[in-house]
């Protein structure tokens, strides 16, 4: 059967292709030119951010937020199981071990209340994940931080644009990092951002995305040549690529209202099922303000939600579910540490379910998916 109804798709919503042309006879195609600082200032206005800095990747922001922790080999870090690989890989690579927490079974966020208990002398940074674009809770995890001086780095991958009591994430913990991937709300194929919100790491986060050169002082008129002063890698993205995000970025609100219909929609129209307990949908907290990055549901079990990909598929409508727990990783298990007892990450891995989700999906098609969703647990419950 041919998929007519993706799981995701690519959006053009304004002036994108009008930018990258214009980047590219502007002369300034390669980094850090006109629409890359258009960009950063576009979202450092927006989110009343202290400075951002556009990366080649979500995963790249968070390998400069990993050398700007300073780790190395002994320390730990304090993060869920239930992430993508790039979160844990981050640490990983200068030395540290990851020390994962469960968690919680609503939000399907780490667990703050298990933190405390997971931090020892050779802890040094918690990073959270704001799973689906609804908030960690930011205060009681931030206060741990305090308590035992650690820093906070901001997963924010899924989370642009949403918010935790009023403040926008990313910019709560001392770094906070965005993903502008393809599957995200607001993409450009492949991008990123690092946040910082504390201004004592911004000089060094300048250089370690400059391959650890002073080259940014030295475009600004503070050194008179710009040379190697530390580590660092090649995080700087195509100008191109800025300019199309800020296409995507000047019309946040009209993407972001557009995918809250669909989550609507999709809430409406599987009501029934949701009532009947048959399945669950994402819970979002009265003070959290999600972007509507995801529509997931909970199947009762591995079995079901495999039956459903696979009803789906054959309907022509592509679903996946989500992230395997590191913890039970070959890359982990290897390693011979403690195995993690995570038994809610355990749970919804093997449940959770992921519809299509994207700006252009129609009511049409949101009808389709829910009508299918529906058809199949019909039939499970006549046969």
């Amino acid at each position: 059967m041919t998929i007519h109804i993706p799981f995701n798709k690519p959006c053009i919503v304004g002036s994108e292709l009008i930018y990258v042309g214009q980047a590219v006879a502007g002369g300034h195609a390669s980094g850090d030119g006109p629409f890359t600082r258009r960009a950063q200032k576009l979202m450092e206005d927006r989110f009343g951010a202290q400075r951002i800095l556009l990366t080649t990747s979500c995963t790249s922001a968070l390998e400069i937020a990993a050398l700007l922790c300073d780790f190395g080999p002994g320390d730990e870090v304090i993060l869920p199981s239930y992430t993508f690989v790039a979160t844990a890989n981050a640490a990983v690579l200068r030395g540290a071990t990851p020390v994962f927490v469960d968690i919680r079974p609503d939000t399907l966020n780490i667990d703050e209340r298990l933190i405390e208990a997971a931090i020892t002398p050779r802890t040094r940074a918690i990073f959270p994940i704001h799973y689906a674009g609804v908030a960690c809770e930011m205060d009681a995890i931030m206060e741990i931080a305090e308590r035992h001086g650690l820093l906070v780095v901001e997963d924010a991958a899924q989370g642009v644009f949403a918010k935790y009591k009023g403040q926008w994430l990313g910019t709560i913990g001392h770094m906070g990092c965005y993903s502008f991937h393809e599957t995200k709300n607001f993409s450009c194929g492949e991008g990123g951002a690092l946040v910082i919100n504390d201004p004592k790491l911004e000089k060094r986060a300048e250089i370690l995305r400059e391959k650890g050169t002073n080259r940014s002082q030295f475009l600004r008129g503070q050194v008179d040549k710009y040379t190697w002063v530390d580590v660092g890698s090649s995080y700087v993205p195509s100008d191109m690529l800025a300019a199309f995000l800020v296409g995507q970025l000047e019309n946040m609100e009209k993407i972001t209202a557009r995918r809250g219909e669909i989550d609507r929609r999709y809430t409406m129209l599987l009501a029934p099922l949701i009532e009947h307990g048959l399945i669950q949908i994402a819970h979002v907290p009265l003070h959290c303000t999600p972007n509507y990055h995801m529509f997931y549901l909970l199947a009762a079990d591995l079995e079901e939600r495999t039956a459903l990909i696979a009803y789906l598929r054959a309907a022509g409508i592509l679903s996946v579910f989500h992230y395997v727990p590191l913890h039970s990783s070959p890359f982990m298990k290897a390693r011979n540490l403690p195995l993690a007892d995570l038994p809610v990450t355990d749970d919804i891995s093997r449940r959770l379910l992921r519809l299509p989700m994207y700006f252009d999906l129609t009511d049409r098609d949101v009808a389709e998916v829910a009508a299918a969703v529906l058809g199949f647990y019909s039939e499970r419950m006549v046969g």
